[in-house]
């Protein structure tokens, strides 16, 4: 079954986007139509179906992301830098988008808010589906153990990874925030040095370890009165997070504005 939800993939060449591609191509909801990368890339002009390993697509790699003109999707897992270029780019052709890439800036954030004015957008730190039925369960941790029970959140990435802390963990501490009715600005603090005195109430601790090729480690740890509560999620596969940016697009299918995530996308909400 061909579908006619047109995707189009950015950063169609590295790990992430030769996985997107490998997982759109068993959608029977969006089918595969462009896919561009850095114009440096090597790969430029070949098939990205043989690129992903799933035989010819009869889809070229491009240098340009005018290569998804008429398409009625792009997913973008790429730099802060292309993603702003992305958000104008698909808020003026009509493109909606998936955005998963981490680190934007509040002013990028903003822009995403503005072109789902225009289109239809999921925008989520983590596409996966675990990280995000863990959102919803501290969320509500943290509303029913109240102040008694401090909040650490601990994130652990490769050393590749150019952002700290990870969008997870801000989103994980955002989710810790909303359940404390507190506000995350005032309450987060990044790691601690020296002699920072006594641990303030409703105070969100947030940690980031760099090392290695660790994917994704996550655990928000509730430390109480006699006992610690830990919940943790550990990312074996960057599978996860293509599989949900291929069910985020198919979300998309049909809807012509507005601002979503990933709990939209798996009825969490």
């Amino acid at each position: 079954m061909t579908s006619e939800f047109k995707l189009a993939v950015s950063g169609a060449a590295g790990r992430m986007g030769q996985r997107i591609i490998a997982f759109s191509n068993e959608s029977k909801i969006v089918s595969l139509a462009a896919a561009f990368d850095i114009a440096t890339h090597p790969r430029i002009g070949d098939d990205v179906g043989l690129l992903a390993g799933i035989g010819e697509k009869g889809v070229l790699l491009s240098d340009s992301m005018v290569a998804a003109k008429g398409c009625n999707v792009l997913i973008d897992f790429s730099s802060a830098e292309a993603t702003e270029s992305h958000i104008k780019f698909c808020a003026e052709n009509g493109i909606n988008l998936v955005v998963g890439t981490t680190g934007l800036s509040d002013k990028v954030k903003a822009d995403i808010k503005k072109a789902s004015e225009k289109v239809a957008v999921v925008f989520a730190p983590n596409m996966g589906v675990g990280i995000n039925v863990l959102l919803s369960i501290v969320n509500k941790m943290a509303a029913v153990l109240g102040d008694e029970y401090d909040v650490e959140i601990i994130e652990a990435h490769h050393n590749k990874k150019k952002d700290a802390p990870s969008g997870t963990a801000i989103g994980l501490a955002e989710a810790v925030a909303s359940g404390m009715q507190v506000s995350l600005a005032e309450k987060a603090i990044h790691g601690r040095s020296g002699l920072v005195g006594a641990r303030p109430k409703k105070e969100i601790g947030i940690h980031a370890v760099r090392g290695g090729d660790i994917i994704g480690e996550h655990t928000v740890m509730f430390a109480g009165p006699g006992e610690t509560i830990e919940v943790s999620h550990s990312v074996l596969t960057r599978d996860v997070f293509a599989k949900g940016a291929v069910r985020a697009a198919e979300f998309l299918a049909g809807k012509k504005s507005g601002l979503f995530n990933m709990q939209d996308v798996l009825g969490l909400k």
